[in-house]
């Protein structure tokens, strides 16, 4: 472990950024002298920028130099150094005494300067000149001294044991929730040494929030005596120790490295614990404990396979983190559990899940294999300790929460294989999603398959052209069985050369059809035959009583909805009567053809007229319409067909006001004097916004005013008794 010394004073700052750097300082520390303006050209303590400008220096220094140096003193540089901290491990005295000489050198040439250089090998150390040495090995005699205790980013390392330890120190405070939380978030423990140990005064926490005791209110005495408990248990807490190196010395050749993650659950909380297993060439293994992890269970009741579940996310993300911080070659994961409920979520192929489980159920499945998750008993598993919480004492005398499972340390054959039966789901479940059968009936009417056509298009157009090219087909297939007729009776031989003849007299007649377009005479007979269609389907009655010699009024029913309309046939379509046959108007406008409101073609004519009129409004489409077409009540057809057009509600759509606010009191006050209430701005105009943009404009009631430090603008709020007046009218 090393430090550089000043390592944000040794990155300059670059020329055009020093300005932002300024500060005053009095010559001799006499304040009644002027002060003198400075400059800092180094980086400075407390900048935000410091760390992130000076790692780039350290690193752009490992860059540019490293075809001068070995693979592994940049790779220190870019993987071991911590801010101005750097933790190397190497498995021989000799590298590590390399590495000191050429990692300093290599910082040497960026102006880093490595100093506080603390080892547990006694020969590292004397390699080191000890003016570069940590303070407390500097004037140490390694040949007959213990090595101390110093502190590796911020853990306790006994260097000369090579373990980790706690020394917790805790100022007497009174009982109050906000004491008991700083007291535990005191407890600096990144890897999870302690987890099991400081769950049980989270449990306590989360008691007090749940009975809504307040962060300074003097806490029950139950309470009370379980927090006294707990703080009298971290004097044992000294006696904990962790080894530093997850290889032991004496270690053959490294063959295999994996990572083994137990998850447990709780009603109160849930953890995980993570080990490093390492097989090396004689097949010795050893179980180092890497991290754990225990948390309480939320405040919302949380049902225990839920939260069994959520152990073993939080393991699947442990496995990520662990893997990119390991510089190992790593095997696939284990993860062991105690439920099979989560196993059996994991194995699922079939059933769809709610969301709390769906979307941890991707998690698992998206970063690991179904066959790296295994099932052990309760009672193997180490993360049932920090599930539940244990004591000081209990921590230190279990050796199975820092040194794993027994049966990790033997070979795979001995494992735990238990039989779990079949891995389906039960139908019970209540985190599986009911298939839910929805009996449906669809009624429709009985449309013929014209119909279907007529109500399958969009527009009027394209509802006419569509018709016009059936009709036209229609007409061929009618021409050319009339052809075929009239060919067969003159070919008497039924000889090759005869039926040839007809062949190829066929394909002429049928290419002469088929190279016809579609006119305007098609249109209008697709337009006739849309028409008459209709008119049969909802005026079949009367289309039958019309068309005697006797007035044709007379012989409908008196409560048709044509009977006020006097209709007339017309070569097979039913037009609207009257008065006006000597009128010089034409004769489609004198005899409009009457339609139904109700049917599909009636709103195609009106959104094809609204839109040839360029979205006209009501009146100007139905005077249009009355040209040609005579549809019933369509005033209110118009009207539909009007509401729904898309342009028209963009184009005429009202715009949205905003409603004004009261007015201040100041404003409706009358008997005050003018000039009670003002408003100065002394830099800017006051912003005002309108919809979405903000503008400065200043109001015609303001008036600026000028003296020699500033310039001010003066807003008056009574403009109605305002007058001209100078800048010397105002005191300021």
């Amino acid at each position: 472990m090393t430090d550089i010394k000043a390592m944000f004073h040794q990155v300059r700052v670059s020329r055009s950024d020093v300005d932002f750097l300024r500060f005053l300082w009095w010559p001799s520390g006499d304040v009644s002298m002027p002060a003198v303006e400075h400059r800092m050209m180094v980086h400075l303590f407390g900048a935000v920028s410091s760390p992130s400008c000076a790692n780039f220096a350290l690193r752009q220094t490992a860059k540019d130099n490293k075809e001068c140096f070995r693979t592994e003193v940049i790779n220190t540089v870019e993987n071991n150094f911590y801010v101005d901290d750097c933790l190397k491990s190497l498995p021989t005295e000799h590298e590590a005494v390399e590495l000191v000489k050429d990692l300093t050198s290599l910082c040497q040439t960026g102006g880093f300067h490595l100093t506080k250089w603390v080892s547990n090998s006694r020969t590292v150390l004397a390699h080191i000149p000890k003016e570069d040495r940590a303070q407390n090995v500097r004037e140490l005699d390694l040949d007959r001294e213990k090595l101390p205790t110093e502190r590796a980013l911020g853990l306790l390392w006994c260097v000369e044991n090579d373990v980790f330890k706690f020394n917790i120190t805790v100022k007497c405070k009174s009982h109050t929730r906000r004491n008991l939380l700083s007291v535990v978030s005191s407890i600096y423990d990144p890897l999870g040494f302690l987890s099991p140990f400081t769950l049980p005064a989270k449990f306590l926490i989360q008691d007090l929030c749940r009975s809504k005791c307040g962060w300074d209110e003097e806490i029950p005495q139950a309470a009370v005596d379980k927090w006294t408990k707990w703080i009298k248990d971290l004097d044992e807490i000294e006696d904990f120790r962790v080894a530093r190196c997850v290889k032991p010395t004496g270690f053959g050749m490294l063959k295999q490295a994996e990572l083994h993650h137990f998850s447990d659950a709780s009603e109160q909380g849930y953890g995980i614990v993570s080990y490093l297993r390492l097989t090396d060439d004689m097949h010795t293994v050893h179980v180092s404990f890497m991290l754990g992890k225990a948390r309480v269970a939320p405040l919302k009741h949380v049902t225990i396979p839920r939260l069994e579940l959520t152990a073993a996310v939080l393991a699947v993300r442990v496995d990520i983190m662990v893997r990119k911080a390991l510089e190992l070659d790593l095997k696939g994961s284990t993860f062991w559990t105690d439920s099979q409920s989560v196993l059996k979520y994991v194995a699922n192929e079939n059933a769809r899940f709610r969301t709390f489980v769906a979307n941890r159920i991707s998690v698992i499945r998206g970063n690991t294999d179904v066959k790296q998750w295994k099932f052990i008993r309760t009672k193997q598993n180490p993360a049932d300790l920090a599930s539940r919480g244990v004591s000081a004492s209990t921590l230190v005398k279990c050796k199975e929460w820092i040194h794993g499972p027994d049966f990790l340390w033997k070979k795979e054959e001995e494992w735990p294989k238990e039989s779990l039966g079949p891995m389906s789901l039960s139908l019970d479940d209540l985190e599986v999603k009911r298939n839910t059968t929805v009996y449906s009936t669809v009624i429709k009417e009985n449309e013929n398959p014209t119909s279907q056509l007529l109500n399958y298009f969009s527009t009027w157009t394209k509802l006419k052209l569509a018709v016009a090219w059936f009709l036209k087909f229609k007409n061929i297939l009618r021409l050319l069985i009339a052809k075929r007729k009239e060919i067969q009776p003159t070919c008497v031989n039924k000889d090759t050369q005869s039926q040839n003849n007809v062949c190829n007299e066929m394909k002429i007649f049928k290419t002469s059809l088929c190279g016809q377009s579609i006119g305007l005479d098609d249109l209008l007979k697709a337009e006739k035959a849309i028409v008459e269609f209709w008119q049969k389907q909802r005026y079949a009655e009367e289309m039958s009583r019309i068309g005697k010699t006797s007035p044709a009024g007379k012989r409908l029913n008196r409560f048709s909805s044509l009977y006020k309309l006097d209709p007339v046939m017309d070569d097979g379509v039913l037009r609207v009567g009257g008065r006006l046959d000597k009128s010089a108007m034409p004769e489609e406008t004198k005899r409009p053809i009457i339609l139904p409101k109700d049917v599909h073609i009636s709103t195609l004519i009106l959104q094809h007229i609204h839109e040839q009129l360029g979205h006209a409004g009501r009146n100007h489409v139905l005077s249009h319409l009355r040209k040609k077409y005579w549809i019933i009540n369509a005033n209110s057809a118009a009207r539909k067909v009007l509401s729904k057009c898309v342009v028209c509600k963009r184009v005429r759509g009202k715009i949205g006001e905003q409603k004004m606010a009261d007015l201040p009191k100041e404003r409706l006050q009358a008997d005050l004097p003018p000039f009670s209430n003002v408003g100065v701005d002394y830099f800017e105009p006051f912003m005002t916004k309108r919809g979405r943009s903000q503008n400065g404009t200043k109001a015609e009631s303001r008036r600026q005013c000028s003296r020699k430090e500033f310039s001010g603008r003066l807003i008056l709020q009574q403009p109605h008794i305002m007058g001209e007046y100078g800048r010397d009218s105002f005191e300021w």
